[in-house]
């Protein structure tokens, strides 16, 4: 699967315009993100790339007085452990009970959960703040002999740690090939089992399930487009994690969900990000 990079300048450059930005380009159909200076570097299939509407996007930018420029190649097949060891990986713990590092660290906290990734993608890690409050959510969750689906897993960070935790048999899927690769790899360093890892999207959940737990990390426009097929493969009382959306995206999720039978039960937030839960209607 061939990816552009995209380089973002944002003026000025402030954590809030370059979350927003996300956020936008997100809702474009780009899939990753790198912080650098002076902006960021987005990532999106080549397949998927309307160049028209990245350009509507950022001319409807909602921060005012803020100028977005950019650049474009295709995208290294690139070794992303060497890049994540010299530039950005560094290992996070998460609510003093979960350390994430990657097989180049030395020194590492010693917690509950310990989990090893080495990211060949550039996202996965733990340190956005999407994949923080689900693991957050996972750590406070029954799921002990459950049946959990990750969708859009990454590097399968989300189902290592549920299965860590008891959730059997766990189910993986994302539509990127580097991603199932880099998944199968890290549940082999983590040294779990019963977590089968696919390439799909939505349409592939078809006679999956019944699942206890479905956990989707993605972005609003993807959660809001496969939501009902979410809920085709759950049963009543299944769990429904969502994120990759802001705190003000909350209602129109919450409109779909209800729409679709699940009932709201909470939601997290940190730095604008949102994570929220549902349970499915008897």
């Amino acid at each position: 699967m061939k990816y552009f990079e995209f380089t973002f300048d944002t003026n000025p450059c402030t954590e809030t315009v370059n979350d927003v930005l996300a956020a936008v380009l997100g809702d474009a159909g780009f899939e990753s993100f790198i912080e650098r200076e002076g902006g960021l570097s987005a990532y999106i299939q080549q397949s998927l790339c309307n160049e028209e509407v990245i350009k509507n996007a950022l001319n409807e930018f909602p921060l005012p007085d803020t100028e977005i420029t950019y650049n474009y190649v295709e995208a290294e097949d690139k070794n992303w452990n060497e890049e994540w060891e010299k530039n950005f990986f560094q290992p996070i713990v998460i609510g003093n009970r979960c350390v994430i590092h990657s097989t180049f660290h030395h020194d590492v906290p010693k917690a509950e959960y310990d989990i090893v990734i080495n990211p060949q993608m550039a996202f996965g890690t733990g340190h956005h703040e999407t994949t923080s409050l689900i693991i957050s959510e996972l750590l406070n969750s029954e799921l002990e002999g459950k049946s959990l689906l990750d969708m859009g897993c990454g590097t399968s960070i989300l189902a290592i740690l549920a299965r860590m935790r008891g959730a059997t048999p766990c189910t993986a899927i994302d539509i990127d090939e580097w991603c199932v690769r880099n998944s199968i790899e890290n549940i082999e360093l983590n040294k779990v089992t019963d977590i089968d890892v696919e390439l799909g999207d939505a349409g592939t959940l078809q006679g999956k399930g019944p699942f206890d737990v479905v956990i989707a990390n993605i972005n609003r426009n993807i959660l809001l487009n496969d939501m009902k097929q979410y809920v085709a493969c759950m049963h009543p009382g299944s769990e429904l994690y969502m994120s990759g959306f802001y705190v003000d995206d909350i209602p129109v999720i919450r409109e779909e969900a209800e729409r679709n039978g699940l009932n709201f039960i909470h939601h997290q937030e940190k730095n604008h990000w949102a994570a929220v839960k549902f349970i499915l209607k008897g």
